[in-house]
């Protein structure tokens, strides 16, 4: 089954709109949305019903503190996926505990840790390589390579989803780098899933027949592009 999975970006216990990674340029999402008047993440949640999440703890990432009672709560509601800035097992361990599956992102993560992590915990952590104007985006040696070379090297690593989030696109509906993900596709053992510029369901029919397992939505929810039963 091809997965949408819908988004939440909190800051200071708010969902926030994300924008091309700019975050502080992010605002409340409700003064954006046409499907929810609040930005309390609890909620939206309430409110929109969605199968699955995506979390990414944006005080977690910019290290200004977290967002944990929020998203234990929303753990009892929903398949969480989180994003918690981990850089240390400890971190993963956490984020574990809070969510069930948590991602490595490589902004925050070292190759020592997906490692550490895939073979404690195989094929219940997810991967998300960051990229940025077409560069990774990372402060690990190991990570800074072009971006095929890298989901060739996390083959060898036992984790179960990997994210290609396009941080240029986020929040843009600007469309999807074909090319780039049917490289993606072809290189990778892993199931893939897209985060950033999609736009509406052609573009999620499109990476369907490309061969995703899964989408990453917020923006084309939020301005009524996706209906809201795509995420239920």
């Amino acid at each position: 089954m091809f997965r949408i999975i819908f988004v939440l970006d909190i800051l200071n216990g708010k969902v926030v709109h994300a924008v091309k990674g700019e975050r502080e340029k992010y605002g409340p999402i409700h003064n954006f949305s046409k499907v929810c008047e609040s930005s309390d993440p609890l909620h939206i949640v309430d409110e929109l019903s969605p199968r699955e999440l995506y979390i990414a703890d944006l005080n977690r990432l910019e290290g200004s503190g977290n967002n944990d009672e929020a998203i234990k709560q929303l753990g009892w509601k929903t398949s969480l996926m989180l994003d918690c800035g981990a850089s240390t097992m400890d971190d993963v361990h956490l984020g574990q505990e809070m969510a069930g599956s948590v991602i490595l992102g490589t902004e925050t993560a070292t190759l020592e840790v997906v490692e550490s992590a895939s073979n404690f915990y195989p094929r219940s952590i997810n991967m998300s390589i960051d990229i940025k104007d077409g560069n990774i985006l990372t402060s690990e040696p190991a990570f800074n390579i072009p971006p095929i070379d890298l989901i060739k090297m996390l083959n060898g690593y036992d984790i179960n989803d990997l994210v290609i989030l396009e941080l240029s696109k986020v929040g843009t509906s600007s469309g999807i780098n074909t090319e780039f993900l049917k490289q993606v596709v072809d290189h990778s053992n892993h199931n893939i899933l897209l985060g950033g510029g999609i736009r509406n369901k052609d573009d999620i029919s499109h990476l369907k027949d490309i061969g995703l397992a899964g989408v990453l939505v917020a923006t084309a929810v939020h301005n009524g592009a996706l209906p809201l039963d795509m995420i239920r």
